[in-house]
């Protein structure tokens, strides 16, 4: 654990961050009226989590071709991350509700996210 918080600092802070706000209740804003603000959030929140474990694995492996670990644990980790508090919202929290579209948002973020990751990535190589 010390060494995933040593190695991957920013992603670790962003996923505890990320559980943090999904599973505390939001009040009311201005931003509500905007359409399918929530997705928008979901997208974008998602999709940075992905671009900075990307970065952050690319930074502290200097042979990145082990692509199935950075497949793990930049696209399916993230994933299911997104699912399990999708899941946590609905069985385990009275003042959030889980949504399979958020979760959706929040994939389609990981993988958008795994393609700017890589693209950045291989702009630097």
């Amino acid at each position: 654990m010390s060494y995933c918080i040593k190695k991957y600092p920013f992603s670790c802070l962003l996923a505890v961050t990320i559980w943090i706000v999904c599973l505390i209740p939001v009040p009311e804003t201005p931003l509500n009226e905007i359409n399918f603000i929530d997705k928008w959030t979901h997208f974008v929140m998602y999709g940075t989590f992905t671009i900075v474990i990307w970065w952050e694995y690319h930074r502290n492996h200097t042979d990145s071709r082990n692509g199935k670990r950075l497949v793990t644990y930049g696209i399916v980790c993230p994933i299911i991350m997104g699912i399990l508090i999708e899941l946590a919202q609905a069985y385990l929290t009275t003042c959030r509700s889980g949504d399979w579209f958020d979760a959706v948002c929040n994939s389609i973020g990981v993988l958008l996210g795994s393609l700017a990751g890589y693209l950045i990535w291989r702009k630097r190589r």
